[in-house]
């Protein structure tokens, strides 16, 4: 892959106002006029192309009015992204796939929502700005077609064991039992020494807005390559051990809340925000109990009844089926509730299996354990944490698929 980025040509097109795009739009002879900054499998990039994503990501961003600097340390971002999306929409060509007017509409609609506008008023607000909308309309038809693609080849073959379910619930566990930081991230993909160097130089110029009041949500989702772009580059509440080691230093030794970076990484350049800091919690257990009571006191009606449950759901059957047994369920308890001796009764067993047997009043009773979870108030369900788990698989699925993709196309810088 020939490598030749001459920023400063680059940017000599790229006017910081918001001079009108009309003369860009549609003529043929563009591409003559005002040359070519890259070209993907034969395929150009347009000097206006790269200016207009470029004042969509400094849209994006907000803030002030940016410097020439500024706008020269973006537009590198913006070809990248550019040469992303021409990959991808090739690649989903490979399988006869459209993407029809109405559903980019659509993804419009729920951007704009997201700051309380439509997509109507969206785009008249890039026009007014000096950005085509048909730039935005791109992007959204290549995010579009890469997700369907990659959900068809490879969203079936995806299997989330029980096994690695119960792996992440233990993960949680013990997370609990750590310090943890909300973070979100943007991540400039940049795989070698020149362009980790433009990316870095990118980082500052966004740092620097987001510094001026720019919302790093709006950011991550237009420029961050991770995964998490599309939740605005919430990581979630995570260990330092969840990090990469060089972000796990960096988290380490921040002095608060705030935005950290750049910091370069192996594959490209980070910007972390550091959302909140919360101490270890006190983990709880919690159990759903069935009490089973013999209110005649011989011991032989609750083996009998014993004998007679196979689950939980039987324990009121078999009650309501002898007059002289009763029934009771103790649901979401915490178990210090349960005393010394009740505690040991039911952490000595096995879910779906009985206590031993104990005096209750004036009569026997035992329990069965229908549910224990340690930390269950801060625990996410099993079916919330497959579909976080498949998610995170077809996300690094799709990181390595894109870069294939660029390893093997013929992309040159012009």
């Amino acid at each position: 892959m020939v490598r030749q980025i001459i920023a400063a040509v680059m940017i000599a097109a790229l006017p910081v106002g918001g001079t009108s795009f009309a003369q860009e739009a549609d003529a043929p002879e563009r591409l003559a006029l005002e040359g070519v900054a890259a070209i993907v499998n034969d395929q150009p990039i347009s000097y206006s192309d790269v200016r207009q994503r470029a004042r969509l990501l400094l849209l994006s961003l907000g803030g002030q009015q940016p410097t020439q600097e500024q706008i020269q340390q973006i537009t590198g971002q913006a070809l990248e992204q550019l040469i992303d999306e021409r990959l991808q929409l090739e690649k989903a060509a490979e399988f006869e796939m459209e993407i029809s007017p109405d559903e980019i509409n659509g993804a419009v609609d729920d951007m704009a929502r997201q700051s309380g506008a439509t997509g109507d008023q969206l785009k008249e607000q890039l026009l007014a700005a000096g950005v085509n909308p048909a730039s935005l309309e791109e992007q959204m038809r290549a995010e579009i077609a890469w997700s369907r693609v990659m959900g068809g080849l490879y969203g079936s073959r995806i299997r989330i064991s029980d096994n690695q379910v119960d792996e992440q619930l233990n993960r949680v566990r013990n997370s609990l039992q750590q310090t943890q930081f909300r973070i979100s991230e943007i991540f400039l993909y940049a795989p070698d020494a020149e362009t980790k160097a433009q990316a870095t130089e990118a980082a500052n110029s966004i740092i620097g807005q987001l510094n001026q009041g720019a919302d790093f949500r709006i950011a991550a989702q237009r420029i961050s390559s991770a995964p998490t772009a599309a939740t605005g580059g919430d990581m979630g509440w995570i260990t330092t051990s969840d990090l990469d080691p060089i972000l796990a230093e960096a988290v380490e030794g921040s002095a608060g809340p705030g935005i950290i970076g750049p910091i370069q990484s192996e594959n490209g350049v980070y910007i972390l925000n550091v959302v909140n800091k919360r101490e270890p919690a006190k983990l709880t257990t919690k159990v759903d109990l069935k009490r089973l009571q013999a209110t005649d006191g011989d011991e032989a009606t609750l083996k009998e009844a014993m004998a007679a449950i196979e689950t939980c759901e039987d324990v009121q059957s078999v009650a309501n089926s002898k007059s002289n047994l009763r029934h009771a369920d103790l649901t979401d308890i915490d178990i210090e509730e349960l005393g010394s001796e009740g505690k040991s009764l039911v952490m000595s067993v096995e879910v779906g299996q009985p206590t031993e047997i104990f005096a209750a009043g004036n009569g026997l009773a035992l329990m069965y354990v229908c549910r224990r979870e340690d930390g269950a108030e801060a625990l996410p369900s099993r079916d919330d944490l497959k579909g976080r788990l498949k998610d995170q698989e077809l996300g690094m699925i799709s990181e390595r698929e894109l870069r294939d993709l660029r390893r093997e196309a013929t992309i040159i810088y012009r």
